[in-house]
């Protein structure tokens, strides 16, 4: 308990740029995902083939190679000046983007087809099917692979600690700097990434349950 006790300061800052950055980066994420899932299905044959090319070539991409080059290419760029916890929500954001991606056009693929030719015979335009027919049904169906990817993106955020951010995956390198028992310090990092999913699984659950469709 020492170990925790002694350094609450240091796992309260850390958690805290944990969260800050899962929010930012899960929102960032699900808009640029939708619009990229929109681009895949899109009847502009343009738009499907760079949402599919940038789809394939991140989802290949190790998020560790994303995050390099945010962290030290983009700087050397000089486009910008960005602070590391913007870069590391950007870095998240391009790549958990094409999962969310894939996850919600599977979603538009489960809504019968039927139905968008409906809302075209009533003089819907593609956007305005996608957004008021097809997506509201479609989100009910990705709840669970949806939230699966959020987790994800919140364990992901820990590789941000190697990149000068400030967060629950660089707590091991101040308590070794201390002199603290580093195994212990990460078996309380992992509990409270246990906590943190522990939310997010019963949200999950609860959305699942509400928004269940008969098939």
């Amino acid at each position: 308990m020492n170990v925790l006790l002694d350094n609450l300061p240091v796992f309260g800052t850390g958690f805290l740029g944990t969260i800050e950055l899962f929010f930012v980066a899960g929102i960032g994420s699900l808009i640029f995902g939708a619009v990229l899932a929109a681009m895949r299905v899109s009847p502009v044959p343009v738009l499907r083939v760079v949402g599919t090319g940038y789809v394939n070539t991140l989802r290949n991409t190790p998020l560790t190679l994303v995050l390099f080059f945010f962290a030290f290419a983009y700087p050397a760029l000089k486009i910008v000046d960005l602070s590391f916890f913007t870069l590391a929500s950007v870095g998240l954001v391009v790549y958990t983007s094409a999962f969310v991606c894939e996850v919600v056009r599977s979603g538009i693929n489960t809504v019968p087809l039927g139905q968008a030719e409906a809302s075209r015979a009533l003089g819907f335009t593609f956007t305005q099917t996608l957004a008021e027919v097809v997506m509201p049904q479609a989100m009910r169906a990705v709840v669970p692979p949806l939230t699966s990817i959020m987790i994800a993106m919140l364990k992901n955020t820990t590789v941000a600690a190697g990149f000068s951010v400030l967060e629950a995956g660089g707590i091991y390198a101040t308590l070794s700097e201390r002199g603290y028992s580093v195994m212990i310090g990460l078996l309380w990092v992992a509990l409270g990434f246990l906590v943190l999913v522990t939310p997010l699984s019963l949200l999950q659950r609860r959305l699942e349950s509400r928004w269940s469709v008969a098939r």
